[in-house]
């Protein structure tokens, strides 16, 4: 019997997951015997992102041992992701001016959402300043941000560590040598965890559809199909013209990364795809040095599905409410959120929280997030599987601006997914 990639075995665990969800719908039991399951597959991963990305991040950048290079790689990093994310903002406030996803909206017939949780966490954002995000960046505890999982900080004190050690030269290498290990250890772990990937996102995707139904979508229909045919445009368009411009196909990148985005996509979580992407990104020419400093900082600043999905949403809730943005209101959003969404990635339900620390900027009212909150499952999917093809394209694009992209690699690679497609359709 062919043996069924992973891929078909996410896709799979995903419609049975919708299945059993729709019909149960309501039911509490669903939630109680699935939920475990999700959970513990969510945690497997998160287990291991902060070891994985300590080792990478030491040995990329020992490998390197200069502070300047490595600057020069974050400037340019910092001021990619910067170009990128306004650019989704864009896209998405002008996907909302011209499709009006929120007029004709009877907010009557729409059901509200609990947006309590998310309210602890806006006033925190609300004096977010870039400011800050520098200064958190520094950790005064080590040990306390790799058990928050505070990314920006373990990325700050790797670096720093990694410098020390090719600094001390022949007596570093047994800290490499260890460090190395730990990399090899936790990418074979991630293999085996990858196996129980179909049930958490049978069991994920389950309980939601349990809790919300089908039926949620229907009165929100315009906003989730315009959501997901700018995503697609963001990606194809504006992404696909950045990949060619650095001489890559969109496409092939789509190829490499099928797993990782039908996984994110069903899971809507990032941290779930993050050692896979290092690890591919790694095999397709990119540097580990690169590699391992692009992407999880991309966590952090290069959030493309989440900036757009933001603006998006902003527009359509004040189309909702009737209220008609002007231009330099619209700016003034922009530019909100240019600042709140970066350096926050760690935050629960970031999205959510942006919005309600922005949308009173403009004089949107904060409690229309309550009519979409039921749907933002479905419409956080996408967002997050636009945010792996950036990060993945932003450790393409930085390899490549700093010429150190390996061409005969990323064809030997290219070569070998294409067989093993060839080789499971045989």
């Amino acid at each position: 019997m062919r043996k069924i990639g992973l891929a078909w075995q996410i896709l799979i665990g995903l419609a049975l997951g919708i299945a059993v969800g729709a019909v149960f719908y309501g039911n509490p039991s669903v939630q109680e015997w699935l939920q475990p399951i999700g959970t513990i597959f969510i945690r497997l991963i998160k287990m291991i992102v902060v070891p994985i990305v300590i080792a990478s991040i030491v040995i990329g950048v020992a490998g390197v041992g200069d502070l300047k290079k490595l600057g020069k790689l974050g400037g340019k990093s910092l001021l990619y992701f910067e170009i990128i994310t306004t650019i989704a903002i864009l896209v998405g406030l002008l996907s909302a001016n011209i499709f009006k996803p929120g007029l004709g909206i009877d907010m009557s017939s729409l059901t509200k959402g609990d947006i309590g949780s998310y309210l602890s966490t806006t006033e925190e954002v609300q004096s977010h300043s870039m400011a800050d995000t520098f200064i958190n960046i520094v950790p005064t505890n080590i040990v306390d941000a790799m058990a928050r999982g505070d990314m920006l900080a373990i990325i700050f004190f790797s670096v720093m560590f990694g410098l020390g050690v090719a600094a001390i030269g022949e007596r570093g290498k047994p800290v490499l040598a260890f460090f190395q290990g730990t990399a090899d250890a936790m990418f074979y772990m991630t293999n085996q965890i990858m196996k129980f990937a179909p049930f958490g996102v049978f069991a994920l995707i389950g309980v939601t559809v349990s809790k919300f139904g089908v039926s949620s979508l229907v009165p929100l229909s315009k906003l989730v199909l315009l959501t997901y045919g700018t995503m697609i445009f963001f990606v194809v368009v504006i992404l696909g013209i950045t990949a060619r411009l650095f001489g890559i196909n969109i496409f092939n990148l789509f190829r490499i990364l099928k797993d990782e985005l039908i996984l994110a996509y069903s899971t809507a979580s990032s941290e779930t795809v993050l050692p896979k992407l290092m690890e591919k990104m790694e095999k397709f020419g990119c540097p580990k040095a690169i590699t391992s400093f692009v992407i999880p900082t991309g966590y952090s600043f290069n959030l493309d599905g989440s900036t757009l999905y933001q603006a998006l949403a902003a527009i359509f809730i004040a189309q909702m409410y009737g209220i008609d943005l002007s231009i330099s209101q619209q700016l003034s959003l922009v530019l909100v959120l240019m600042v709140t969404s970066k350096g926050i990635a760690g935050v629960p339900g970031v999205s959510f929280v942006v919005l309600l620390a922005t949308l009173g900027t403009v004089g949107i009212p904060v409690e229309g997030l309550a009519f979409i909150a039921g749907i933002d499952r479905i419409l956080d999917m996408a967002r997050t599987a636009v945010n792996v093809v950036g990060n993945s394209l932003a450790a393409i694009v930085m390899s490549k601006w700093e010429k150190q992209f390996d061409e005969s690699k990323a064809a030997a690679y290219l070569n070998e997914i294409r067989g093993s497609e060839k080789t499971a359709e045989a």
